[in-house]
Order: C-alpha cells, then structure tokens, then sequence
C-alpha cells in the first residue's frame, strides 16, 4: 500500500511518516505544495529513521498532486485553514479507490488554554468530505495524537485515536492500517456526524498537557 502525506513536511506529517516508515512495510509519499522541500524532508526523516537503526526505509518525496495520483492512502497533514484547499488543489488525483484522511483540527488559544472552533460545516473532517469528490470516502484519524511525541521515535505510544467515517469499508482500512503502528489502538467512533466531537477531544488533551508538567504530549486511552 502507498501512503501519501500532503504537507508532510509539517510537524504530523513528520511524525506520522516515521511512524509509518518504522513500524510497516508500505511505501510512504511525503508530500509539498513544493517537491524539493518534500524530497529535503524525506532526507531529513531517513537520517533520523537510521539512527534508530532503520536503514532502508520506503520514502519518496513529491508534489503533493504527484503524492495523491500514486497512493492508496491519502492523509492531510495540513493545518485546518488549509484543509479544504489542499483537498481541491489535489481533487484531479483521486478517486473512488482513494481513501482521504484528515487529522485536522480547528482551534483558537487565549491565555486560559485551546478552545474548539469548528468551521461553519460542523467539523473539519465534515468540511473535507463536503470539498473532497464526490466519490472519494473520507475518513477522520489521528486527531488527539502529539505530534511531538509521534516524531520523537524513543517515545514509545499505548494511545488510542477515534476513527470517523461514512464508508465502513475505509474506515475499516484506516483502522488496520493504524494498527500496525507499534502502541496505537484506533477505535470506532461512528460516522462522520460524530466527528465533532472527536475534534473536541483535542484541545482538552492539549490542555491538560498545559497544566500538568508531568503529561507533556498526553494522549488518550479509552478503556
């Protein structure tokens, strides 16, 4: 399988790229509005995969439209506000064989914390699914991960992350694929109304990192 990380040379793009690149055997896409940065960073990630004695990881760096036509697996490592523009620009390299993610989440800060803030749409994955083709399933994941403690590869996870989707079949595949990454559980939460409220769980994990010391890059875990 071939995963494409648009904006991967971003802090979850980053993260979830080592992470895939260690601990599966699928090709990893790393994706830019700008491929020699897309090809800098996939130097940059093999660098930091050797020190940890991984020497032949399975990482290209392209174009973020050359990304999406070649994968099978196509997740948006881009900030909220650029989201549905990513999904647009890139709208000509998938189909209904693609299966979209998004981790993306709206926020604002103020002195007392983050705080949820959705687009008008509901939730970010909604206003995904709403710019994405029509036939291309999308699927919300990966929302209340660190992306610092993914990156940093002596971290080692027992985490969970909500997965959202309307097509069972993709959500299923997501989910699976997840699971191959050593300490991560992705949990069903249902289709994408629910994706609201999986968002919302990401400020206050942000939040309790923020006011307690001892759980920098908190996580999640349901049981």
């Amino acid at each position: 399988m071939r995963i494409a990380l648009l904006g991967g040379t971003g802090d979850i793009g980053e993260g979830l790229a080592l992470r895939f690149a260690r601990d599966t055997d699928h090709e990893v896409l790393v994706g830019s509005r700008d491929p020699e940065k897309a090809r800098d960073a996939v130097e940059e990630y093999e660098e930091t995969l050797a020190e940890h004695g991984e020497g032949d990881p399975d990482l290209n760096g392209f174009a973020n439209e050359m990304a999406a036509d070649r994968a099978d697996v196509v997740v948006l490592s881009v900030p909220p506000y650029y989201a549905g523009d990513t999904v647009e620009a890139v709208a000509d390299s998938l189909d209904e064989d693609t299966i979209l993610v998004t981790p993306a989440v709206g926020m604002q800060g103020d002195e007392d914390g983050m705080h949820y803030h959705p687009p008008g749409t509901g939730s970010v994955t909604e206003l995904v699914a709403q710019r994405a083709p029509d036939e291309v399933p999308v699927v919300g994941a990966y929302h209340n991960l660190a992306a610092g403690k993914l990156a940093d590869l002596e971290v080692e996870f027992d985490l969970d992350t909500l997965v959202v989707a309307d097509n069972e079949d993709a959500k299923t595949t997501v989910r699976q694929l997840t699971a191959e990454i050593e300490g991560l559980r992705a949990l069903d939460a249902g289709p994408l109304a629910n994706a609201a409220e999986v968002e919302s769980v990401t400020p206050l994990v942000i939040n309790i990192a923020r006011y307690n010391d001892e759980l920098e890059d908190v996580g999640a875990k349901w049981v």
